[in-house]
């Protein structure tokens, strides 16, 4: 070789097709090489977590363990927190329902994504790596024994008259055995490539798999949601009611505890905030009233309770959400969205 650089001297060619045989398996032999590792990428895109399922695969291995560990998915973690805070609500608090809905969907798709990476590791990362581990450094091997033959006949050839015939004629028949060996296997390794189209197409499978999962899953998540949300705009809201407050009345003779003040509760809010109750002569058969649309369990003292289809006659409207009726011998206020009005109040 140093010869060939320094002297000039013109060393043996390789024909064209075997050139191009070498130039096709060494592009192969780099797609191999970065397929690879972009394909891990593509499973687990955090170099961190790729660093370390390296280090525990390498582990597994020197302890003989058969399963190799794996990592946890981004889906599980966004899961287990969903499901943790979901939890923290209550599931019968409609957001923490369907944080939990969401948080175990989202740890089955994890399991899912689990079973890609299996089936994309087993079907195309491992032969893909067999291939280059084997067949490819087994080409590279044959390669460098003929470019050594190559070298060591051209030397001899150079010396031609000062070494024996036999000699010169034993490298010879080296280089072409080992042109040949290097030969057959980039031809076969080149023409067996419907097992790499084969690996490939394991890969495509695999993804179709995960995402039809993947979208029945999400599917299913879809409708527990849609449905949610139905039930929530269609449950009547109820109305905020402010407790009675205590009132603290200051009394300069009272020496109690509590430093002089005593504490009692409020009534409520009034009924006859600026609406004028009906007199009794306005009672008539067109008395003002209305019928419950769904049941109504009182909170608060001075709340009248009912059940849906209840008719009950309204006597004073309070403000712009609550009315006061009577209902079987009993007097009440309720809020508007509950009931359905009949008769209205004539003011």
């Amino acid at each position: 070789m140093v010869s060939e650089k320094v002297g000039g001297a013109e060393g043996t060619k390789l024909d064209e097709d075997f050139k191009d045989l070498e130039r096709k398996v060494d592009v192969t032999s780099k797609a191999v090489v970065e397929v690879i590792s972009k394909t891990s990428e593509y499973l687990q895109p955090n170099p961190a977590s790729r660093a370390k399922l390296s280090m525990l695969n390498t582990m597994s291995k020197i302890r003989g363990q058969v399963k190799n560990p794996g990592y946890p998915q981004a889906e599980g973690l966004l899961g287990e927190c969903m499901v943790k805070y979901g939890r923290d609500l209550g599931e019968e608090n409609n957001f923490g329902g369907a944080l939990v809905d969401a948080g175990e969907t989202m740890k089955r798709l994890a399991e899912v994504k689990d079973s890609l990476d299996i089936d994309v590791k087993q079907n195309f990362i491992d032969p893909l790596q067999n291939l280059c581990d084997k067949d490819l450094r087994e080409i590279q091997h044959h390669l460098k024994k003929l470019e050594g033959r190559r070298l060591d006949y051209d030397y001899k050839k150079k010396r031609q008259g000062k070494i024996p015939d036999e000699e010169l004629r034993q490298a010879l028949e080296k280089f072409h055995e080992s042109k040949d060996v290097a030969e057959t296997s980039m031809y076969n390794i080149l023409e067996t490539d419907i097992e790499q189209v084969s690996q490939l197409s394991s890969l495509v499978e695999s993804q179709l798999q995960y995402h039809r999962q993947a979208t029945q899953i999400l599917d299913e998540l879809s409708d527990k949601l849609r449905d949610r949300m139905n039930e929530a705009q269609n449950r009547p809201r109820r109305e905020y009611t402010p407790k009675a407050k205590p009132i603290f009345d200051f009394d300069s003779d009272n020496q109690s505890t509590n430093g002089g003040y005593t504490t009692s509760v409020g009534p409520p809010p009034s009924r006859n905030s600026g609406k004028t109750v009906l007199p009794a002569t306005q009672l008539s058969s067109e008395q003002p009233c209305c019928k419950a649309l769904y049941d109504f369990d009182p909170e608060n003292e001075g709340e009248l309770g009912f059940k849906e289809g209840d008719i009950i006659t309204l006597t004073n409207q309070i403000d712009e959400n609550w009315y006061e009726g009577m209902l079987h011998g009993q007097s009440g206020f309720f809020p508007l969205n509950y009931v359905e009005i009949v008769v209205p109040l004539i003011n």
